[in-house]
């Protein structure tokens, strides 16, 4: 054969039920392409690259978002063989499409998810990707990986599976170290109904992150936007389902004697008294001390002969008639009661 005549090119691929031009080693195995003949379409000025060990772009130029997003899960993709799933054993679906267990968390996420306080996919240097604690896996190039010891259920997004939105902050927050930028995420998340502030609280005290320096003001802005909002839902609860109007946020004292605290809102002639459950952030040595005196103050107001309900700011907003039944229900038995102890009503 003369040597200048040019090599034969190489057949096409039988790819083409590929949606994605994003292949890991053994899906290029079932295609017929071996190691080798991948190596060598990944030299420089190939018609392919590599984006992450194992996993493959099969065309040249800077992968999309969506092609980034699918080469991190396919990176990380577990599903253990013969042993069901975290989320199985949870009696849970186990999480979608071909990437077993792991989801997409923190930035990537929260921009999945179209947060406008989150950075534009394409301008994260890493995505995060939540996988099981016992994966011998290594954060590596634009793949930032996130161990839990216990998988939440995952969530979609655009088609792709993410953390559910308080864990996705979470680990949001903990890659970083702006007060502006973890302020404005949180008041998103609560604001924009994507997840309520106890929720968000409880992953970040879970995370260990309520005492670092950044986060604790954006902490208190996230309790006092969720209180708001709470106490938004409350108004429209009692006034969208033509409940009596009482007097809103006011503080009870036993006649002569000292304060039995703040409630939200409280019908005088039938002694019902309406609490809004936004738990402020607190240390879990201090959590059960906190526990244990609302505890106290429920029992004292309800010695006194007044009914305490209690609302969470969840149920507020997904089931606001369920609730207004609730406080319908305890002012209708007040005829049935004794009359209630005189008490002091005092603004707050």
């Amino acid at each position: 054969m003369d040597h200048d005549t040019p090599l034969p090119a190489r057949p096409p691929l039988p790819l083409d039920g590929v949606r994605l031009r994003v292949l890991t080693t053994r899906q290029l195995r079932e295609h017929g392409v071996g190691g080798a003949d991948a190596a060598d379409r990944c030299r420089p000025g190939g018609p392919w690259q590599q984006l992450l060990p194992g996993v493959f772009l099969l065309h040249p130029g800077p992968p999309t978002s969506e092609e980034r997003l699918h080469a991190a899960l396919l990176y990380t993709a577990y599903r253990p063989q013969g042993v069901p799933s975290q989320s199985r054993r949870a009696g849970r679906a186990a999480g979608p499409g071909p990437y077993g267990e792991v989801m997409i968390t923190g930035l990537a996420a929260l921009a999945l998810r179209r947060f406008a306080a989150a950075p534009p996919l394409l301008s994260l240097d890493r995505i995060g990707v939540l996988v099981p604690r016992t994966r011998r896996l290594r954060s590596t190039g634009f793949v930032q990986v996130v161990r839990a010891v216990e998988l939440p259920e995952p969530q979609e997004a655009t088609g792709v599976p993410v953390a559910p939105v308080e864990r996705a902050l979470a680990d949001a927050v903990a890659q970083l170290g702006e007060p502006v930028a973890v302020r404005r995420l949180l008041t998103e998340a609560v604001r924009g109904g994507h997840c309520d502030a106890g929720a968000a609280m409880r992953e970040l005290g879970r995370a260990r992150l309520l005492t670092r320096p950044h986060v604790v003001d954006a902490v208190d802005t996230l309790v006092a936007e969720g209180r708001a909002l709470a106490e938004t839902a409350l108004y429209a609860m009692v006034r969208g389902h033509r409940l009596p109007e009482p007097v809103w946020n006011v503080e009870l004292r036993a006649a002569g004697g000292p304060s039995l605290g703040g409630v939200d809102a409280y019908w005088p002639e039938q002694a019902v008294a309406v609490e809004i459950d936004v738990r402020s952030p607190c240390a879990e040595a201090d959590a059960d001390a906190v526990r244990l005196d609302r505890a106290r103050r429920r029992q004292l107001l309800e010695r006194l002969g007044i009914t305490v309900v209690q609302l969470s700011p969840v149920k507020l907003r997904e089931a606001a008639e369920q609730q207004a039944a609730v406080v319908r229900t305890a002012l209708m038995a007040a005829d049935d009661r004794d009359p209630a102890a005189y008490v002091v009503v005092m603004p707050r």
